[in-house]
Order: C-alpha cells, then structure tokens, then sequence
C-alpha cells in the first residue's frame, strides 16, 4: 500500500484565478461588513464613525513614523505564528501562546536585569526560548505521559503563568522593583541596560528593531524546513496518520513532544525579544504578554498554516494594533476600540473557514486506511 501524504492545509487541487478571485472577495466583502459594523457602533456612542478607516489607515502606515511602529508589532506576532505552525503539522493544538510568552518573557527579564552587554542580550534571548520551551514541555509531559488532551492543559496553563509571572514581580530577589521611593513597583528594577538592547533599523523616518528582520529568517528557514527536509515530512506523517507514522519509523512521541515544546519555545523567544526591543519600555510587568499570544495564533489560523503566507497576515495583525491605538487618539473610548479591532480579525478569519466548508462539502471523505496490509513506502 502507498501513501500519499499532503502538508497540512494544502489545496487538494490545481489553483486557478477564479478560486483566488473568490477568496479576495469574500476578504474584501468581511473586511467591508466589519468597517460598517465598527462604524455603526462608534456612532451610536457619539463617536467620529467617518474616521474609522481613515485613522487606522493613517495609524498603522501613512502617519510618519507608523509603519516602523506597525513592522514592530508584527514581529513576535509571526514568532509567535510559527511555533503555532510546527504544532499544527504534527497534529497537536496548542493554545497556551500567551502564558508561553509570558514565561519566556520573564525568564529572559530576570537574566538580562542581571548583567549587560551583547553577550547578556544573548543569554536572556536564549532564556526566553528555553523558558516558553520548558513551559509547553508541560502540556507534553501531560500529554504522552496521562493522555491529558494539550488543548487544555495549554490553555489552563495560560493562567498559571499569569499568576506565577505576577508572583515573581512581588519579590526583589526575583523581578520586583527594589526602590521605595518609585510609585509603582510592580516591574522590573529600572529600565534594560542600553548595552543589553536590541538595536534599531531606521529608513525614511521609520525605526524597528532588527527582530524584524529575524522573524522573517526565521519564517523562511521554518518554511524550508517544514517543506524540504526529513524533520519537516516526519512531522507531515505525523499529523495525518500517527499509527502510519510509528509503522515507518517516526518516534510519535519524540516528535510530538518536541513539536509542542518548540512551539512554545518560539512563544517564549517572542517574549524575550518584545522585552528587548522595548515593549513595556524595557520592563517586565503585569500584563506583559497584551494578547501577542492569543493574536499570533489567529495569524497562524488565518495564513491556513503556511509559514511565508504569516508575513502578509502578521503585518495587517500588525496594522490592526497601531491602528487601533490611533483610532483612540481621535476621542473613541478604548473598548469600543477593542470591540473595532475584534471585528476586523473576525473578518480576517470568515473567508478562510468559509472556503474550507465549502471544500469540506465537495470533497468526498478519504478511503479508510487499511491497517492489515503492510506499508511499502510512503511518498510525499
């Protein structure tokens, strides 16, 4: 018997241009019901609802200085996008991004608050992959070792950190900020060494830091690994048929294991570098993670698991949030603001589920897999 396995997320047939047409429109069409919607609702609350579009187009790229702010918060958006996707070709869901940030983000604040330097600036970066890895480490131990499903144990373990990272801003031997006189302690102990920063890019007016540049590397190399490497196919195997997968070979619980606790790893990474590169002021403190987590598995979900479509969806997640923050500097209250951004990323994610139902209802379900006949060899 030969298998023919397909990455998670692919189309099933040749694409043509009416497909894409279509897919644009249904874009265009939720984009434009969600702007009317946003508008709508701003205007029943005595609100300038003609400004919608026009203050997050001028909030996220045409005000000076706006995209580099926008480029910034796309950054550990699609870090965060990528460790979603290692999870999703192996077959695993994984919804504990925020506390995984939060943890990688502190951890790699109490290493940097305790040196300075480029090698200190190493070492917290590295601690923040190491501590979001250990942290999802959790839900896998929990998964192959008490088959505790790690949709839940990941979400749960959301809260945890939450508490656990609050905990570590209540001590000064840990993250607490060991001045008296300063109104508010509850952050890290002064702001991160200049020397222990990470630099900045500036073109046209615009500055973001070189993680920018980083997370599109690491996008490309996910990409290539997931696509044209041993590693990338066996998580593929993994992720369509696990009893497949053990029978040529793959170590299922090795793999899986190593998935989750990767893409918590890159959760963590983001953490780290949004602490570095200035989210918070080059401070940890509570409420850290400010949805990265959560919004960078909606950019996953949106780009259908591929790691280059993440860029273009993780720039308008970005957009969305510099957008939004303008939006509330034209005198509209801060929840409707967040009520208007919620819309657009439903808009965002209507067209792809759509596109997926109707594929579900042409399709014809796949031929059971014979578990009697050997496997002879399995093609990509």
């Amino acid at each position: 018997m030969t298998a023919t396995i397909s990455s998670p997320g692919s189309s099933t047939g040749p694409s043509t241009a009416a497909s894409t047409a279509k897919l644009v429109g249904l874009y265009v069409l939720a984009v434009a019901i969600a702007l009317a919607l946003s508008a709508a609702l701003i205007a029943v609350t005595g609100g300038p609802w003609r400004k919608v579009f026009t203050a997050l187009i001028d909030g996220s790229v045409r005000n000076p200085g706006r995209w580099g702010d926008t480029l910034t918060e796309a950054a550990p958006l699609l870090i965060v996008a990528l460790g979603a996707i290692i999870t999703a070709r192996a077959g695993l869901v994984n919804i504990g991004q925020e506390g995984q940030l939060a943890v990688g983000a502190a951890t790699a604040a109490y290493v940097a608050t305790n040196g300075s330097g480029p090698l200190v600036l190493i070492g917290a970066l590295v601690a923040g992959f190491v501590g979001g890895a250990l942290w999802a480490g959790i839900a896998a131990l929990l998964r192959y070792w008490r088959k505790v499903p790690e949709v839940i144990s990941t979400l749960l373990l959301v809260f945890v950190a939450s508490q656990g990272t609050g905990y570590l801003l209540t001590r000064t031997f840990l993250l607490l900020d060991d001045d008296p006189n300063k109104p508010n302690r509850v952050q890290t102990s002064g702001q991160l060494d200049p020397d222990t920063r990470i630099g900045f890019i500036r073109i046209f007016g615009n500055e973001f830091p070189w993680s920018v540049v980083l997370a599109v590397v690491l996008t490309v190399a996910v990409a290539l690994l997931m696509n044209r490497s041993i590693w990338g196919f066996r998580l593929t195997v993994l992720g369509r048929n696990a009893r497949t997968a053990q029978r040529i070979g793959v170590p299922v619980v090795i793999a899986g294991a190593s998935a989750l606790a990767l893409s918590g790893a890159f959760a963590g990474f983001a953490g780290a570098v949004m602490f570095a590169a200035g989210s918070a002021n080059y401070r940890y403190t509570p409420g850290f993670a400010n949805n990265i987590g959560w919004e960078g598995l909606l950019v996953a979900l949106v780009a259908r698991n591929r790691p280059l479509a993440c860029i273009p969806v993780a720039l308008v997640f970005g957009a969305l949030r510099t957008g939004s923050g303008f939006l509330a500097a034209t005198g509209v209250e801060r929840s409707i603001v967040d009520v208007v951004r919620s819309l657009l990323v439903l808009a965002l994610l209507v067209p792809p589920a759509v596109i997926a139902i109707q594929r579900r209802r042409v399709t014809p379900p796949p031929a059971p897999v014979s578990t009697d006949e050997p496997v002879v060899a399995v093609a990509r």
